[in-house]
């Protein structure tokens, strides 16, 4: 459900499908090409989220932001069912796994992974191409690889084809 508070209206993306168990409410910017999953609750009721374009936000995620601050989740971004960011930025092509938590300040960088049940605490910085696991988030010797790349740029190719058909095949 997409609603307004406070005179804020969540304006959504161009090709952009938000199911209708989802909650977007407030000031919340999500672009084209995005496929907000069952469940996501974004809540931009204290402060502002920004969604990029072609992000997939799976099932049973929570995106807020701290007062007068904002969180913000680039283009091409994965974020797995069931994860947490919380008034942090995630960089273009990045993966977060399943029931993984970002928190407050934190910065995953540009095609970084972050592990399923990772916690990523405050303040934390995951280099681009970095892999992080555990708890708290340790980053991994090993870096994202080429072919990794191409494997998950289908993969994510797959929610923004996933948004269309929703739009269109859902009864």
């Amino acid at each position: 459900m997409i609603n307004t508070f406070e005179g804020n209206t969540p304006l959504i993306g161009d090709n952009s499908y938000v199911h209708p168990s989802a909650d977007v409410l407030g000031n919340v910017e999500i672009g084209s090409g995005c496929w907000i999953g069952p469940g996501a609750r974004i809540r931009g009721d204290y402060g502002r989220i920004v969604i990029g374009r072609n992000t997939g936000v799976e099932d049973n995620c929570v995106i807020h932001a701290r007062p007068g601050e904002q969180t913000t989740v680039g283009n091409w971004v994965t974020v797995g069912h069931g994860a947490i960011i919380h008034n942090a930025t995630i960089e273009d092509w990045a993966l977060l796994g399943m029931g993984s938590i970002t928190s407050d300040w934190a910065v995953v960088g540009r095609w970084a992974v972050i592990g399923e049940g990772t916690v990523v605490k405050q303040r934390q910085q995951i280099p681009a191409n970095g892999i992080a696991v555990g708890t708290p988030a340790r980053v991994l010797d090993k870096q994202v690889t080429d072919d990794f790349e191409a494997d998950w740029t289908r993969f994510k190719q797959l929610y923004v084809d996933l948004a269309s058909r929703y739009r269109t095949g859902l009864t």
